[in-house]
Parts: structure tokens; C-alpha cells; sequence
């Protein structure tokens, strides 16, 4: 290190390094240099003239020692240590199950060979002769000295007499030692057989004759056609390996190094293994080629997950492979398929990762948005989530299942509405769902505008203690449109719809409405921009490329190596990617639910709601006709006298009661027609009518107040023109602060 001045500056240490350049390339260069200042320490990089290039130089200060050092290696040791209990010795649970299994195994086995040992011994004695066979064969073979034999034939072929002298001399001693050993073994054998045959008691002579059979069997038999019966199990994978990793990745076009940064341990029911990729390759292009790997593997597809770990580097690739193709273990049950019910103001049982785990989804303050190609297995995961939502009876069921073929037939007893099919009526049906839900959000914005802000303190929004506030009417909704490209495509509905759902989706799931839509063509014109960039949690099953699996998991997902490419619908059914954020993924299979399964939990669910009360709607036996789909504040202002600045409420409601009798005719229903009544009587049926106007308007946030019409009637209670907020201008709302956001 020498000492030089820079800049005319002296006390500057300077470490000059031409960058790149060599000897070879003598073009000029900017020197670059670090410098080290004397009294404090500090390093800074600065660049010089241009200099003639030269040879190269280290760049590396040797003066700075390497951050961190022996703690800093611990610590991160420490951050990432495994624990020092396995799980399946900290789990209860797992602990359980594996001592189940372990016993399940042995028991099963010691029986299985137990009840076989009967064959296992006539397998046992049929060998005997084959056995007497061998034996013989092979004696006779030490005795005639047969190995000896190609010996002699060579040396008498060559015309050695000399040396085929030598070797017969050899072989007649060797063969007559072994004729003279035999005759020594085999004289006290027959005496002592004869002996035993006379003296020895009959049970004596069977135990010895089945002894001496089974000798001979076992010397008899067969590695083709063993006598103890054997099972391999084909399905159970081979343990898991560096070499054939390494092996697997080469295979796929993955060259270099590969540097294992954890052992390859157990993690539940298969292995882990955590690897850097060599240098340039990226994890997801392992993801992207998951059936190459389990080819190159050979093994099964269902046992091979890659995956990223995005709290490391793009190069980190996280390899579990399972111990048994899940194809051929136990489907896992869902956890509400017996008993229990769900609380959407908690997680609900969504389905299992692939290594058995249970996921668990929160549906509460969230829209979902599920996608993939026809078979992908989209049934099973929106049927789990309409059971959940069945199985708590505080929810109010909205089904439009627009495909026809009934599979959400097991929810519909509990449902406030439910549509299937793919008509225009079912078409039109829905976009009237969606507008109804939109009329509901907005008289729940009001309601809870007017709280006091103890009963919203985390912001203006639906809690369980408001929810469980009936006179509110603030429970959740769960409204599920299946093939919702059924309606978003329809020429004469689609646009509308797409209007209504995005403005819905946008507000909705503060309010405690929870918006369900999922396609099997995941494009811009199956489900609207609106509506897909607004979805907070997204389901993305097979797709075919990356507009789809961008379109359903956000923008940017494919480059992340998040990819439903990924999945073989054939093989993956019902497997794809769960996101509940931009950077929150996870593989994960919806629970897999039969048809009459699901008919059973409906029935459950049927019973817990009569016994609450809480069915509505078409559950409760009540039609549901487009004019139940209107609003008051729509009928208000239909009837409203042009010119008008306020009404008194009877007039209004003897308007509504004219305009829609089946809806209204109760409010002016009374023994006496008004030419009949008292003036007293008239009075007590106008100040009725005033009430009960009142009451309606009250969920809208509408006041009715003393109003003064001279020639009409004079003082009495009414209603203002400017205080009916518009239902279907949502500018006002819209623009108001985003206080839903959790």
C-alpha cells in the first residue's frame, strides 16, 4: 500500500485499480481509486484521469475487515437455526398420528403373516424335494471333485502328459478322502435314523419329519417365487437425495453448481430441501418445468412441489417432495364435513397445502376472485366456500350459480336467493342481485355513519358486536356468482353488470358483503378490469399462459414465478395458487367435497338456521320478483309531484299505496274507506301512515320533519325533495375517503 497525495491532498491512502483492463487491452481507462482516510477511517471510491491500462490489480480493500464477522455468522445461524424438538415431537397431533401409524403398520403386518402362516408352510414343504434335489446334486458334486474336471480336459487337450498326471493324482486323492468321509458320516446318520424310528413316539417322528422337510424347502427355494408373501408398496417414494437433485436439475437444463444451504430433513409427510440454483438460473424457470423435474425424478407429479422463497433470492428454490403420492393416500376430510359451524368473522377451513397442512381463508372485509380452465377443479373450491357460508347462521345466502348444472344445489334450502342457469332471465336476475346488494351497501353506509364512534373505532365499518345488533341488519353476505362470464359476456346485460360490480366490489366487503366471482375463461372480457384488480383474495387453478394467470392473480404474478401454468388440471384438480396479497402465496387444494357430502352439510346447515331463525328470502318461502328489487327511494321519487319542495308523509304514502298496491297497499289498509271516517279517525290513520314512512325511511338516513302546507292540510309530518339522497348516484359516496380499508 503505498502513500500518495490526491488531488494535491496529502494523508489519502490510495488503492488504484484500472477496472477490467488488462495488459491485453490497451485502450486508456478512468483509474478508480478507494480511498482511506488517516484519522477517521472512512473509505470512499473516487475516479482519477485516464491512465495507460495496465495489469490488474485487487479492488478489495485489505484494510477493511468483512462486516460482521463471528457473531453476525451466529446470529444469522440463529435466525434460521431448525428447532432443536422435531415437530412430530412438539405437535400433539402429529405425535399422535405418527404413533397411530406406527402401530396401524405392525399390527397389520404381524397379522396379515400370522394368517398366512399355513400356506407359508405348504409353500415350505412343496420345496422339499427341490431342496433333496439341490442337496444331492451338490454332493455328489464335492465328492466326484466335478469342479476339477475342465482342469483335466484342458490339460489332456494340450498333450501335456506330465501335467495331466500330476492333476489326476491330485484328484484321485481329493476324491477318495471325500468317498471315505461321506461313508464315515453317513453310516452313524442311517443307524441313528433307524433307531429313531423305532423308539421315538409318533408326534417325536412328525416334528422331526417337518423340521427336516422344512430344511429342505428352504434349501429349495425359489428367489422368483418366495414362500413368505411380499407387498411393495409402489406408491411410496424412495427417500429424497442430493445426488438426485442435482441429477434431476441437469436434466432440465439447469447447469452448474448447486449449493444445498440446509440439510435435506423430514417436513411432515415428505422431505424439504432448500437449494441455491447455479448463478443466472431463476427459481421460478424450476417452477415453470415442475413435470420435467418429476420426470427426471421419476417420480409421480402429485409428490414434486417446487417453490420460491421470496425472503431469500429469485435463485432459492424450495423442493418438497412427498413420501407417498398424494393420489393414493386418504382424502383429507374437511374439517366442518361432521359437525361444528363456521363464524365468517373468522378464518373458515378452505382446504390443504400440499403437504397436509390445513389453510385456512378469511372471507370477512374481502372480495374472491377464482380462476382456471374447465375441470381445473373451481367447483370444489366455491362449493367449499358457499358450505362455510351456509354453516353460519347469522350469514344471508346470494347464489347465482349461472352455469345450470346445480353444482350449489346443496346451499339452496338456506339461500336468500339463488339462481341457476344461464338464460336471460338468470342473466337478468343476477344483474338485479348485483344491483340490490349495491342498494343494501349503501343503507348500511348510512347506518353506520350515524354510530357513535365507540361502536367504530377502528374505522367506519362492520364489527361482530354490530352485526349481532339485529335492528341493524348488519350481518354478512355472502353473495357467489359461479361463471360469472355468463353475465359479464351478455350482450344485453354484460355492460351494466360489469358497472354495478365494479362499483360494488370497490366498497362492499367493508360493509359486511363478501363478493365471490369465478370463471373458467379468465380474460378482459369474462370479468371486468374493475373487478378483478379489486379482488383481495384470488384463486388461480390450471391456466394455459400468463394474460389468464396475470389477469387473476395482479399483475406482475408471472414474473414473480407465480404461475398456474404450473398445474395439470387431470392431475391437480382443485390445486392452484392461493394470494391474499401481491407478495402473500401459497399453493394450497381446495377440500375435496362429494355432491352428497355437501347435501348433508346443507341439511346440517338448514337445521342450525331454523333453530336461529335467521332464513329469509326464498329460504323462508318468500318470492323474489324485480319489483321487490326496486328501492323506496326509487318509489318516492317516481310518485313525487313535479314542482314540489316537500310532502306531507301521508299524501306520500297514499302515492305509493296507488302506485304499488302490493307492496304499499298495507300502509293505507284500515276497517273504514276515508269518506267514511271521522275527522278524529282520519287523523289517527294519517299520523299511522306518517309512522310508518318514518320507520321505512329511517335505514336510508332520511328525517322526516314538520312540514307547513297552506290549502293543503296545513302542519304535519313529511319529507323534503332535497333530503332523498339519490340510491343510484354514487358520486357523493365514491368520493368520500376510503375509511372501509382495513
Amino acid at each position: 500500500m503505498e502513500q500518495t497525495a490526491h488531488n494535491g491532498e496529502p494523508g489519502a491512502e490510495v488503492v488504484p485499480f484500472p477496472g477490467a483492463h488488462t495488459a491485453e487491452s490497451p485502450a486508456p481507462a478512468v483509474a478508480v481509486a478507494v480511498t482511506k482516510d488517516a484519522e477517521t477511517g472512512e473509505t470512499e471510491v473516487i475516479e482519477g484521469e485516464l491512465v495507460e491500462s495496465g495489469a490488474p490489480v485487487p479492488v478489495d480493500d485489505p484494510t477493511v475487515p468483512p462486516p460482521g464477522g463471528w457473531l453476525a455468522e451466529r446470529r444469522a445461524y440463529l435466525d434460521a437455526a431448525p428447532p432443536v424438538i422435531p415437530s412430530y415431537l412438539r405437535n400433539r397431533g402429529e405425535f399422535a398420528e405418527n404413533v397411530m401409524l406406527a402401530a396401524r403398520y405392525y399390527t397389520h403386518k404381524t397379522t396379515f403373516h400370522l394368517l398366512r402362516v399355513p400356506l407359508y408352510t405348504g409353500r415350505l414343504w412343496l420345496r422339499a424335494p427341490a431342496g433333496a434335489g439341490r442337496m444331492v446334486g451338490a454332493w455328489y458334486r464335492w465328492v466326484t471333485d466335478a469342479e476339477a474336471k475342465p482342469v483335466l480336459a484342458k490339460a489332456a487337450g494340450t498333450g501335456d502328459v506330465q501335467a495331466w498326471t500330476k492333476l489326476t493324482t491330485l484328484q484321485t486323492q481329493r476324491t477318495n478322502f471325500r468317498r471315505k468321509a461321506s461313508l464315515v458320516v453317513m453310516v452313524p446318520v442311517a443307524l441313528l435314523v433307524t433307531l429313531a424310528a423305532v423308539f421315538l413316539p409318533d408326534w417325536a417322528l412328525g416334528l422331526a419329519a417337518a423340521g427336516v422337510a422344512s430344511l429342505l424347502g428352504l434349501a429349495g427355494r425359489d428367489a422368483d417365487k418366495p414362500i413368505v408373501s411380499r407387498y411393495v408398496a409402489v406408491h411410496v417414494q424412495r427417500r429424497l437425495d442430493s445426488g438426485e437433485i442435482v441429477a434431476a436439475l441437469e436434466a432440465i437444463k439447469v447447469k452448474g453448481e448447486v449449493r444445498f444451504v440446509a440439510p435435506i430433513a423430514v417436513d411432515g409427510p415428505g422431505w424439504r430441501a432448500e437449494l441455491d440454483l447455479p448463478g443466472g438460473y431463476l427459481a421460478d424457470e424450476v417452477l415453470e418445468k415442475r413435470a420435467a423435474l418429476a420426470a427426471a425424478m421419476r417420480r409421480p407429479l402429485g409428490t414434486v412441489w417446487p417453490e420460491t422463497d421470496p425472503d431469500a433470492h429469485p435463485g432459492r428454490l424450495v423442493l418438497w417432495v412427498a413420501k407417498v403420492d398424494p393420489a393414493k393416500t386418504k382424502r383429507r376430510l374437511w374439517p366442518l364435513m361432521k359437525d361444528g359451524q363456521a363464524n365468517l368473522f373468522e378464518a373458515i377451513p378452505f382446504g390443504f397445502d400440499p403437504r397436509g397442512r390445513l389453510v385456512e381463508l378469511d372471507l370477512m372485509y374481502a372480495n374472491v376472485l377464482i380462476g382456471g380452465v374447465m375441470g381445473s377443479g373451481k367447483t370444489s373450491a366455491v362449493l367449499v366456500i358457499a358450505l362455510a357460508g351456509a354453516l353460519d347462521p347469522t350469514c344471508e345466502m346470494w347464489i347465482y350459480e349461472m352455469k345450470g348444472s346445480g353444482d350449489l344445489d346443496a346451499v339452496r334450502p338456506v339461500c336468500h336467493r339463488y339462481v341457476s342457469g344461464d338464460d336471460d332471465e338468470d342473466c337478468k336476475a343476477a344483474l338485479d342481485g348485483l344491483k340490490a346488494l349495491e342498494r343494501e351497501m349503501k343503507r348500511r353506509k348510512r347506518i353506520i355513519k350515524e354510530l357513535p364512534l365507540e361502536d367504530v373505532p377502528n374505522g367506519r365499518k362492520v364489527y361482530p358486536h354490530l352485526a349481532a345488533r339485529k335492528n341493524l341488519r348488519l350481518h354478512p353476505i355472502l353473495a357467489i356468482f359461479d361463471e360469472a362470464h355468463t353475465l359479464f359476456e351478455h350482450p344485453k346485460y354484460g355492460k351494466e353488470a360489469a358497472e354495478v360490480a365494479g362499483r360494488l366490489i370497490r366498497k362492499a366487503r367493508a360493509y359486511g358483503i363478501i363478493l365471490v366471482f369465478t370463471t373458467q375463461r379468465p380474460d378482459a372480457n369474462s370479468i371486468p378490469r374493475s373487478v378483478s384488480d379489486n379482488a383481495i383474495v384470488r384463486f388461480c387453478l390450471a391456466v394455459t399462459g400468463h394474460l389468464p394467470n396475470d389477469l387473476i392473480l395482479g399483475t406482475g404474478a408471472w414474473q414473480r414465478g407465480v404461475r398456474g401454468t404450473m398445474f395439470d388440471p387431470a392431475k391437480d384438480a382443485g390445486t392452484g395458487w392461493l394470494a391474499r396479497s401481491a407478495l402473500n402465496y401459497q399453493i394450497a387444494r381446495a377440500a375435496f367435497i362429494k355432491q352428497d357430502e355437501a347435501a348433508e352439510i346443507g341439511r346440517r346447515a338448514l337445521a342450525l338456521r331454523t333453530a336461529a331463525g335467521t332464513l329469509s328470502g326464498q329460504a323462508a318461502g318468500e318470492a323474489i320478483t324485480p319489483e321487490d328489487d326496486t328501492d323506496l327511494l326509487d318509489d318516492l321519487r317516481a310518485v313525487w309531484p313535479a314542482g314540489e319542495t316537500a310532502m306531507h308523509s301521508h299524501r306520500l304514502v297514499e302515492a305509493l299505496a296507488a302506485y304499488r298496491p302490493d307492496r304499499y297497499g298495507a300502509w293505507i289498509a284500515t276497517d273504514k274507506p276515508a269518506d267514511q271516517m271521522t275527522d278524529d279517525e282520519l287523523r289517527e290513520a294519517r299520523a299511522a301512515r306518517s309512522t310508518l314512512l318514518a320507520q321505512a325511511l329511517k335505514p336510508y338516513g332520511v328525517q322526516t320533519r314538520q312540514i307547513n302546507k297552506r290549502g293543503d292540510g296545513g302542519s304535519a309530518k313529511g319529507v323534503r325533495w332535497d333530503d332523498l339522497p339519490d340510491p343510484r348516484d354514487g358520486t357523493r359516496d365514491d368520493a368520500e375517503d376510503d375509511s372501509d380499508d382495513d
